[in-house]
């Protein structure tokens, strides 16, 4: 029978989310240090990310008269509608200049549905469309996931949501990451609702320390 292994998700650390972006998560920038300090502790390795066409309902551009941080309904679903972020093939969709990709083994990307938002790693937000990330990491026989980035109440939620409701051992690495807090106090709301479905948060030295 195979080992079971651990798998380290970098959800979107890309450029528009960190300093001078489109839309810029605060502190942003400081999580890159920790993704590339816990790396080598992981048996792999995936990052993530929004790779939206320029005519993406998400953002706020493509709907007159509505305005950033605005939230519509949109096929029987909420969108809050952002500023334009991650264009597919810009330098704001790049990965952040001082982010070690050395160790990503595999990159995966959402949001690519002008049509629908994708918050979560694993799958669109009508959980119609799947990534490919979940069966990429059942190939890999892993057990236990790991995720840090951008943003906690967002992506990294709501990705870490999905990965408890698909049976991996989930952790999320709290100094790893930051919020957006449209709402205030978002973050610790997140991590509150993350804690309540069964997922556990760290701290990165407490990922170090049991590697020591």
């Amino acid at each position: 029978m195979p080992t079971m292994k651990n798998a380290l998700i970098l959800v979107d650390l890309q450029n528009d989310f960190c300093s001078g972006g489109n839309l810029a998560v605060p502190h942003g920038d400081e999580v890159i240090a920790v993704a590339n300090r816990l790396q080598p502790y992981f048996d792999l390795v995936v990052a993530t990310k929004d790779w939206h066409p320029s005519d993406h309902m998400s953002f706020a551009s493509n709907h007159p008269n509505r305005n950033v941080g605005e939230a519509i309904e949109w096929n029987g679903l909420l969108q809050v509608l952002w500023p334009d972020h991650c264009v597919q093939d810009t330098e704001g969709a790049n990965f952040h200049p001082q982010l070690d990709t050395t160790r990503i083994q595999q990159v995966f990307f959402k949001g690519i549905d002008k049509t629908i938002d994708s918050y979560s790693a694993f799958f669109d937000n009508a959980h119609l469309r799947a990534t490919g990330l979940h069966d990429y990491l059942r190939s890999q026989h892993i057990e236990t996931v790991c995720l840090l980035g951008l943003a906690t109440d967002y992506c990294v939620k709501y990705s870490a949501l999905d990965a408890a409701r698909l049976n991996f051992n989930v952790i999320v690495i709290q100094d790893g990451c930051r919020a957006v807090n449209l709402q205030a106090n978002g973050g610790e709301q997140a991590f509150s609702e993350m804690q309540t479905a069964g997922i556990t948060l760290l701290n990165s030295t407490d990922i170090v320390a049991t590697n020591q």
